[in-house]
């Protein structure tokens, strides 16, 4: 696997999305996990300045969507994702939080993903769950 490879494409391809609007940087993959990082600051704050929950929704669902693109088998199939759940645990002002995506259950039509939302102290933010699903393409 190369690491460095696989991290430049997947911050390339945010470039003009959602990604770069939210500030959001994939920075470490390894055999079963992709991690981003996303700044918190006002510009992902609710009105009384903490992270806001659709924020941290966002970056798990990029983070879960960018995973599936490295782990499943993209040239043949589409993935889409289907549902996704977050439940938070803390609230963060400032500093940065780090989403990891692993896999829960990885079968050939349907992806079972968490998304753990972490601050610097490595304390949950967030547990996220995204489902995705896979399509033939050309079907």
């Amino acid at each position: 696997m190369d690491k460095e490879k696989i991290l430049q494409q997947c911050n390339a391809i945010s470039k003009g999305t959602l990604m770069e609007t939210l500030a959001i940087e994939f920075v470490d993959v390894g055999d079963d996990y992709l991690t981003a990082q996303m700044p918190v600051t006002s510009r992902v704050h609710q009105p009384d300045g903490v992270l806001h929950g659709g924020a941290s929704v966002a970056l798990a669902e990029s983070v879960g969507s960018a995973a599936s693109y490295i782990f499943l088998d993209t040239d043949n199939f589409a993935i889409r994702g289907l549902e996704i759940s977050a439940n938070h645990t803390r609230s963060k002002a400032d500093g940065f939080v780090n989403a990891t995506a692993r896999f829960l259950h990885k079968g050939r039509t349907t992806q079972l993903w968490e998304i753990r939302i972490t601050d610097e102290e490595n304390r949950l933010i967030s547990i996220c769950k995204l489902t995705t699903i896979a399509l033939k393409k050309g079907s």
